[in-house]
């Protein structure tokens, strides 16, 4: 593993001569079969020797091949510390309930997501309480105070609450778009959009599955991606739709709030997108403001770090590129440290975590200056990690502050791990230049 700033690399196109599927797996099941509007795979998640039965989206993605990343020539092991006992598995919970494809913590609550409908929750690593949709699996969810939005493989969105009776009983108490706003839009031909030949639909709701979704808690706004191309943005107040965007050329992926009323997208057209929120008559309205990467691979996962300004950004072939508020949003380097696909990513003060196809999860601390160490490599899954949650541990010590890292992976299990930010320090890595260690011809480093 290396953690790299900006070394030119060969173009993506050179090295797409491999292969069939960063894993096995049938992703999705079927989605609400009442509905043609919704496709029932995913854009990846299966191999391309044993097809899925059913019609593929239209949107299917280009990243469900094995990472090109495998054979390149620049797979270099980086130091990794040995001694971070504190570092490492608390423990493990699983319900024979499917994949795990979404999560989200909030003090001793954690709720997961999977390819049977249901959300579980787990109460200091218990189980809880759990609900279930009707249709489409649980691709999303986001906590905002009492209320879970959760987003599905059917393209809709739902709002769940704690029963007031009962702590552990949850109801839906809504869906977005709502049918009062669904019915009033629908008898202005204005409202619709051409989503492909001869097929219109509603420009408030998603077609096709919501893979993501993220809050800006201070301006009550919740964003959805969706594999239909557009990024929407709601009311979380009385969820009306307050805006449709037209975002990416292929399916959105990941959609994260940041800095400066900034919206950043990823999508497997292979871009991340800047958009900014501006004030447009009694309303807001986004413009794009910047491309900050074009890529032949996918963009898999993206995570904002609020503290210091950082946007990061997972890929399909296995990197984790960033960019710096500080330096105007300019590149600031590559972190190599899989051999497949980033699928999920998650920040937490100086520290930023990236699961994988590969089963494992990557530890970067960021130093100053930009530089960034691989603090540890968290092992155990036996199937791709799939999402990410991180709580700071309420029982740190001062000064060596402890965090709460859940992993949901695709082996239908959640693993809970603790991982501290203090650990042994290694040399400055002041230049990008690759020597080796004149004590240890065996272990590559950096040096100045």
């Amino acid at each position: 593993m290396v953690a790299e700033l900006s070394i030119p690399r060969p173009t993506f196109g050179a090295l797409l001569h491999t292969d069939p599927a960063i894993f096995n797996q049938d992703d999705d099941e079927t989605s609400n079969k009442t509905s043609s509007t919704s496709t029932n795979m995913s854009p990846g998640y299966y191999s391309s020797s044993t097809p899925p039965s059913g019609e593929l989206s239209p949107y299917l993605s280009p990243w469900n091949q094995l990472s090109p990343y495998t054979k390149s020539p620049w797979i270099i092991p980086s130091p990794i510390s040995h001694k971070l006992s504190n570092n490492g598995l608390i423990g493990s919970i699983a319900r024979e309930e499917g994949q795990v494809y979404s999560i989200a913590a909030s003090g001793d609550l954690l709720y997961t997501g999977s390819d049977s409908k249901n959300v579980r929750v787990w109460k200091n690593l218990k189980d809880f309480s759990g609900f279930k949709s009707n249709s489409g699996l649980v691709k999303a969810i986001v906590l905002c105070g009492e209320k879970i939005f959760t987003g599905h493989q059917d393209g809709k969105i739902r709002v769940w609450t704690i029963s007031t009776k009962n702590p552990s009983a949850y109801r839906r108490v809504g869906t977005l778009p709502t049918l009062k706003d669904y019915v009033k839009g629908s008898f202005s031909p204005k409202n619709y959009v051409e989503v492909r030949r001869h097929r219109n639909v509603l420009r408030i709701k998603h077609f096709d599955a919501v893979s993501c979704l993220s809050l800006n808690q201070d301006q009550g706004l919740l964003y959805s991606g969706s594999w239909d191309k557009t990024l929407k943005v709601w009311r979380v107040s009385d969820y009306k739709c307050l805006e449709s965007v037209n975002a990416h050329d292929d399916a959105i992926n990941s959609v994260v709030t940041g800095f400066d009323s900034l919206v950043f997208t990823g999508s497997a057209d292979g871009t991340v997108k800047v958009w900014r929120r501006e004030l447009h008559g009694r309303g807001t309205q986004h413009f794009l403001v910047q491309t900050l990467l074009k890529q032949e691979n996918a963009v898999t996962a993206l995570s904002v770090n609020q503290e210091s300004a950082v946007i990061y950004c997972g890929s399909s072939d296995g990197l984790v590129n960033f960019w710096e508020r500080q330096k105007h949003l300019s590149h600031g380097g590559v972190l190599r440290g899989h051999k497949m696909a980033v699928l999920c990513m998650a920040s937490a003060a100086n520290l930023v975590f990236s699961g994988s196809a590969d089963k494992s999860i990557c530890v970067w601390r960021r130093e100053g200056g930009g530089v960034h160490t691989c603090l540890t490599v968290l092992t155990g899954h036996g199937g791709p990690v799939k999402c990410l949650a991180v709580v700071e541990d309420q029982e740190s010590d001062e000064g060596d502050q402890r965090w709460i890292v859940y992993s949901g992976s695709l082996d239908k299990s959640v693993k809970v791990w603790g991982v501290t930010d203090n650990a042994p320090k290694w040399s400055e890595y002041r230049s990008p230049r690759l020597t080796f260690s004149s004590h240890s011809p065996n272990r590559r480093q950096y040096h100045g």
